[in-house]
Formats: C-alpha cells, sequence, structure tokens
C-alpha cells in the first residue's frame, strides 16, 4: 500500500509542477519552471526522494518529501507575493502597485501539487501481525 500510494502522490505532484501555476499578464501562464529554476529544481528533487521512499517501502520517507513540498509550497507562494510587489516598486503610487502586482494570479496548478502532497502524507505504515503483514487500511472488523 505505502508503494501505490507513494507513487500515485509523486506523480500527482510531478503532474502539477507542470500545470500553470502563475498568470502573469501579457506573459502567459507559468509553470514551476518558469516561477523558478531553483525553487523547480528543489521540487522535483523532492518528488523522486518521494518516488525512492515508495519504491523502497519506507514510509517516513514518503511522508517527508510530502510535508516538505508543502513547506516549499509556502514558500513559493510566499516568495512570488514579495516579488511581483518589488517588481513593480518603481512606481511612485502606492495603489498603482498594488494594482500592478494584482494582476499576477494564482492558478489551480498550487491545488493539484497540494493534492499529490496530501495522498503523500497520509501513507502509513503495515503492521505486522503474527507471521503476515495486515495492512491498517484492510482489517475486517465484520465477524
Amino acid at each position: 500500500m505505502i508503494k501505490i500510494q507513494g507513487i500515485i502522490g509523486a506523480i500527482i505532484m510531478a503532474i502539477g509542477g507542470m500545470c500553470p501555476l502563475v498568470r502573469v499578464p501579457i506573459l502567459g501562464n507559468w509553470n514551476y519552471f518558469q516561477v523558478d529554476q531553483t525553487l523547480a529544481i528543489t521540487f522535483y528533487v523532492l518528488v523522486v526522494i518521494g518516488l525512492i521512499g515508495a519504491f523502497k517501502e519506507k514510509a517516513g520517507i514518503v511522508r517527508f518529501a510530502g510535508w516538505a513540498v508543502i513547506a516549499l509550497v509556502v514558500l513559493s507562494l510566499a516568495g512570488i507575493q514579495f516579488k511581483t510587489m518589488d517588481a513593480f516598486g518603481f512606481l511612485h503610487f502606492k495603489k498603482l502597485v498594488s494594482f500592478a502586482a494584482g494582476l499576477v494570479k494564482f492558478k489551480w496548478g498550487w491545488f493539484v501539487i497540494l493534492a499529490g502532497a496530501t495522498v503523500m502524507i497520509t501513507v502509513r505504515k503495515t503492521k505486522l501481525v503474527g507471521s503476515e503483514q495486515i495492512s491498517l487500511d484492510k482489517v475486517n472488523l465484520n465477524r
């Protein structure tokens, strides 16, 4: 179960990184690589770490990758907000700066990334009972 859930979460996150994340006027939609290459490389390294954890069936590594991606998303959103405010800092009127920064819009790709991270942070270890492995999800309570 760790393997399947971790792989699905990593694939969803990788797809989310290629989806539109920011809408910049005139320039169009940007994905993670167009927003910032360093953040994009860090993001995809975390996706690969999550995949490695999934293939090795290490729930802790998969959950770590999920939480690290959530932290990176928060950092990215804050960075984009500050960068847009700073990019229009040459304008001398506060209302004009706010208007120009407001033209940069966040898109739906962030939700795809967060959905994949949520799948990864909900991975659970399997529990050993006797000589066989029983997943905590598949315990039959009907007797």
